[in-house]
């Protein structure tokens, strides 16, 4: 074990954001930490790094243990190059170099026993210049810089010249260089291109030690990761397995736990109506089970209900109208930056109801061709034509469709001049947005804030084409999910640029690579694309041969089964009810006769009367007898019908 976290606590004044958080790490361990924004993730890391202190709970690290660090927003500064900040990585085997370089020179002008000792000095550095694997530095060097996306001429510029995003990977770089017993990653592949980070993925996977990550991308975590430890309300849970394992067994727990509850509801529900109604029977021994019940309800154990965070967004797109066949054509589209040649010549069609994903490296063109379509930037040559009936929705990356200065009450009245307050309210509420919230200026949200604010925008639009770019970015996993079930549900037309794998593999029915200036058409999700790339790139094929349809035909006999199954309880259900409902009757008839009886037994004519009076008592103790019977009937009957599926 490598890493233990024991009962860790954490809170910003009142504001507890971890509880009692337990797990730990086993050496060559890959695992994830995985919770909506806000959750704590982060802060666990920090305190993991002793760059936070925990409350109570403690975090045990093995003896001699190294640890490597990537922090979300990595702030990075060096006067070196590139090349000399990565060589700087591991000092040892630079000094070994030089040392040997500085013996060899020695060894050329001595004689004797001074070269003896040379020799005898240089062996011993070369075993251990060995021993780090310093003859292969270089070429790892150089192998984590390109896969990481730095090209040769990049490797002597300078750290200080460079954007944000690349002094992150230079920082990974260096970490991964440094090779710790422990990676530690916060969104290690939000400044990463698609090879990028299909190169990290195959580096951690058969990385020797330890890693542990936070990320959203959960194509990356499928790829890389054996255990999840989610954070869910304060909690953690660990699972065993990746991604996909975890969000199926995350799924059928809360479903048990609903189930569970809901069912303990219902029995709880059943034993009130029991005992009202024993009580309404109003004798002695129905009222004596009635309190035989109760004491039974009050020492039920009862379960709480399983409450998610509030953090599902309502998103649902429904287009106005639906649009023509043919949606988008474009044609002969080439455009150029600065005389950098972004793409040249591009042509495709967009049909009805298609899920169009386009891809490619950095600095291909993807945003920019999104931004022509949407009269955004002119093209160099080449056009693009509209279909009959198509409106677009559009989402962009950077946010321009808001307006910074503006409340979200007042971006969403604004756009939408017809709504009342209420329908403003219950839109952004829909969103995450309540209360005063409502009042924040665009500019003071965060990415992910403003995000959510694009997107009820573009729910509003009910356009028939939507054009997003990148929407996935600083959504947390869990609108993730949402914005990807709206998408498969969405009636129209969707074209897209992300790069989150996953995305791409649930909601596309075909793929654009912007690549070398070309595009290749990839008729299949991100899995089919991967498994057809190389051939399509050897070919330089522009289309691809209709993927087979799917068998979705459903199993006609097990159907059948199904129904016949249903109905037959269905029909014992109605039993039950009718049943149920002749046993009160004949309960009420016999209470109604009991009351005439009573009276008549009371009645001086009959108290006179020997034998009127022994048949009114004979009476009287039959009803009894039957009301016994019927009360209990009602109690079987009424538990059967309880425990009865819906």
């Amino acid at each position: 074990m490598i890493l233990q976290c024991s009962h860790i606590n954490k809170a910003f004044l009142t504001d507890v954001v971890l509880s009692d958080i337990s797990f730990h790490i086993n050496e060559h361990e890959k695992a994830a930490i995985v919770g909506v924004n806000g959750s704590g993730k982060s802060t666990l890391l920090k305190i993991i790094m002793g760059q936070l202190s925990a409350d109570s709970g403690e975090v045990i690290l093995a003896k001699d243990a190294t640890v490597g660090y990537l922090a979300q927003n990595q702030e990075y500064e060096s006067s070196h190059t590139i090349l000399e900040e990565m060589q700087d990585a591991n000092p040892e085997i630079m000094q070994l170099e030089k040392k040997m370089a500085d013996l060899s020179t020695k060894m050329n002008q001595a004689s004797g026993t001074q070269l003896q000792q040379l020799i005898q000095q240089f062996d011993a550095t070369q075993h251990r210049f060995e021993q780090l694997n310093g003859y292969a530095y270089q070429s790892e060097l150089v192998g984590v810089l390109k896969g990481l996306g730095f090209e040769t001429d990049d490797f002597q510029k300078s750290i200080t010249s460079l954007s944000g995003g690349e002094k992150t990977r230079v920082a990974l770089a260096k970490m991964l260089l440094t090779a710790p017993d422990l990676i530690i990653l916060d969104e290690p592949t939000n400044h990463l291109d698609l090879n990028a980070i299909h190169w990290l993925e195959g580096y951690l996977s058969q990385y020797a030690g330890a890693v542990l990550i936070v990320a959203h991308d959960r194509y990356f975590l499928d790829k890389i990761v054996t255990k999840v430890i989610e954070i869910r309300q304060t909690k953690a849970r660990v699972y065993t397995g990746n991604y996909t394992a975890y969000s199926q067994k995350r799924q059928e727990i809360l479903e048990t736990q609903q189930k569970h509850y809901l069912n303990q509801q219902a029995e709880i529900k059943h034993q009130e109506e029991v005992i009202a109604k024993l009580r309404q029977f109003n004798r002695e021994k129905s009222i004596k089970r009635a309190e035989s019940r109760e004491k039974q309800l009050e020492k039920m154990e009862r379960l709480d209900k399983p409450v998610e965070e509030n953090t599902e967004m309502k998103l649902l797109f429904t287009p106005r109208m639906e649009s023509g066949k043919d949606v988008l054509h474009v044609e002969n589209l080439s455009k150029s930056f600065n005389g950098v040649t972004l793409f040249q010549n591009i042509s495709f069609d967009i049909k009805r109801g298609e899920h169009v994903a386009i891809i490619g490296d950095n600095g291909t063109g993807k945003t920019t061709l999104l931004k022509i379509i949407n009269e955004l930037l002119p093209p160099d040559s080449g056009s693009f034509t509209l279909g009959t009936n198509v409106q677009i929705g559009y989402y962009d990356q950077e946010h321009h469709v808001l307006h910074m200065e503006k409340t979200l009450f007042e971006e969403i009245q604004d756009t939408y001049p017809h709504m009342t307050n209420t329908e403003i309210r219950n839109i952004l509420a829909a969103f995450l947005f309540t209360e005063d919230d409502v009042f924040k200026q665009i500019k003071s949200l965060s990415g992910g804030e403003r995000g959510r604010v694009s997107l009820a925008k573009l729910m509003l639009s009910d356009a028939n084409f939507l054009i997003l770019d990148e929407p996935t970015n600083h959504l947390d996993i869990d609108s993730k999910a949402i914005l990807e079930n709206a998408v498969n549900q969405f009636k129209g037309t969707v074209l897209y640029v992300s790069h989150d794998r996953y995305f791409i593999n649930t909601t596309a029915h075909r793929i654009l690579d912007l690549t070398k200036q070309n595009l290749l058409n990839y008729i299949g999700n991100y899995d089919y694309y991967l498994e057809k790339k190389e051939a399509m790139e050897t070919a330089h094929l522009t289309s691809e041969p209709d993927t087979a349809t799917p068998d979705t035909s459903a199993d006609t006999s097990s159907t059948k089964l199904s129904w016949q199954q249903q109905k037959e309880e269905q029909a014992r259900i109605r039993k039950i009810e009718n049943r149920l409902k002749k046993i009160e009757e004949e309960i009420d008839a016999l209470e109604a006769d009991n009351e005439t009886l009573d009276e008549a037994l009371s009645h001086p004519d009959n108290m006179s009367n020997s034998v009127k009076l022994q048949e009114l008592t004979t009476k009287r103790a039959e009803n009894d007898a039957r009301l016994e019977t019927l009360m209990e009937e009602w109690e079987e009957q009424s538990t059967l019908l309880a425990s009865s599926p819906s």
